[in-house]
C-alpha cells in the first residue's frame, strides 16, 4: 500500500469535496478494489471518511469532525490567522477571503486587529507597488535592472539575482546577487529608485549566512565603538533607534548611548540630523569631523 496514494486521496478530497471510487482509480492508475482498501486504511487511522453507495453516491470527508481531530491547537490557529492577516498586508500577498475562509474552518474569529503597512508617509501607491514587483521578481526568480543609491549618495545601475525579501532594524532591504560585483549584496527597500523585471531567469544561489551586513557598512562586530550623548529631549527618538542594552540614562535624563557603527557618510547625516541634540564623546576623529561638519553648515548657510 502507498502511503504517498493515501495522503494524495486525503488532498484531492480536501480540494473536491468527494470523488468516485472509478475517478479516484483512473486518476492514481489502480482498480476501484485497491481505492476502497486505500479508504479502509484511510478511516483505520481515523481520518472521517465514508462511502456512499448508488448511483449519486460517493466518497466524502467529514469535513468538522476532521478539523476538530486536528493537530492544531486553538493558539496555534490563532498565531496562523495572525500571521495571514498581517501578510495581507505586504502587497496583497494573500486575500482578504482566504483569512475569513481560514477564520471559518478554524472557527477561530481573531478580529481585525492587525495592520501592517509597508509605505512611508504619502507613498503608499509607489511603495506597495514597488514591494509587489520585487516579491513577483524574487518568487519568479527574474533578473532585475535597479537605479540604486548608496550611503555616499553615488546613483548607480546594477542587474541583480533577487534572492529573498528581508526586514530588518525597522527596515525593507532586498537580498539579491549583484552581476556587477559578482557578490551578494543588500539593497534597502527606499534607496532603490527606479527598477525594471528582464526577461532573464536564473537558478537561485544560497545566501552565504550568516554573512548579511549592509553592502557598505561593516559587519557590527568589525564596527568602531562611539560613545554619543543624546539630550533628555529627543529621549523617544533614542529608544525608538537603538537598543535598551546600548543605553544609560544619565542623572540628568540625558542618555549615553553606546554603539558600534560604520563611521562613513551616512552616519555623519545620520549625527547631524540631531541637531544640538547630541554629543560625540568618542571617538575624538568623529567629534571633529562632526564639528567641521556643522561649522560649513553653518558658513554656508549665516
Amino acid at each position: 500500500m502507498s502511503h504517498s496514494r493515501l495522503f494524495k486521496i486525503l488532498y484531492h478530497l480536501l480540494d473536491k469535496g468527494h470523488a468516485t471510487a472509478p475517478e479516484l482509480a483512473s486518476r492514481f492508475e489502480v482498480s476501484p478494489r485497491t481505492i476502497y482498501r486505500d479508504i479502509e486504511a484511510l478511516s483505520g487511522a481515523g481520518i472521517p471518511i465514508y462511502a456512499e453507495p448508488g448511483r449519486n453516491g460517493g466518497i466524502y470527508l467529514l469535513h468538522d469532525q476532521l478539523l476538530d481531530r486536528t493537530v492544531l491547537s486553538e493558539e496555534e490557529k490563532r498565531e496562523i490567522l495572525t500571521a495571514v492577516q498581517g501578510m495581507g498586508s505586504t502587497g496583497h500577498l494573500v486575500r482578504e477571503e482566504i483569512r475569513e475562509k481560514l477564520s471559518a474552518l478554524f472557527r477561530v474569529d481573531t478580529g481585525d486587529w492587525l495592520e501592517v503597512d509597508l509605505s512611508r508617509w504619502g507613498r503608499s501607491a509607489s511603495d506597495q507597488e514597488k514591494f509587489s514587483a520585487l516579491k513577483k521578481a524574487v518568487t519568479g526568480h527574474q533578473e532585475l535592472r535597479i537605479l540604486y543609491v548608496n550611503t555616499r549618495g553615488e546613483k548607480r545601475e546594477r542587474t541583480v539575482q533577487p534572492l529573498k525579501l528581508s526586514f530588518r532594524s525597522k527596515e525593507w532591504y532586498l537580498k539579491a546577487f549583484c552581476l556587477e560585483k559578482q557578490d551578494f549584496r543588500m539593497f534597502k527597500l527606499n534607496r532603490i529608485l527606479w527598477f525594471k523585471l528582464l526577461d532573464g531567469t536564473f537558478v537561485p544561489r544560497l545566501w552565504p549566512e550568516p554573512v548579511d551586513s549592509l553592502p557598505e557598512s561593516c559587519p557590527p562586530d568589525d564596527c568602531p565603538r562611539i560613545l554619543l550623548l543624546f539630550a533628555r529631549k529627543i529621549a523617544y527618538r533614542i529608544y525608538d533607534e537603538f537598543d535598551e542594552t546600548q543605553i544609560a540614562c544619565q542623572e540628568n535624563g540625558d542618555l549615553l548611548v553606546s554603539a558600534r557603527m560604520p563611521q562613513d557618510p551616512w552616519l555623519m547625516g545620520y549625527l547631524l540630523s540631531f541637531g544640538t541634540m547630541v554629543e560625540v564623546i568618542e571617538p575624538i576623529g568623529l567629534r571633529e569631523q562632526l564639528a567641521a561638519q556643522a561649522r560649513m553648515i553653518y558658513e554656508k548657510n549665516r
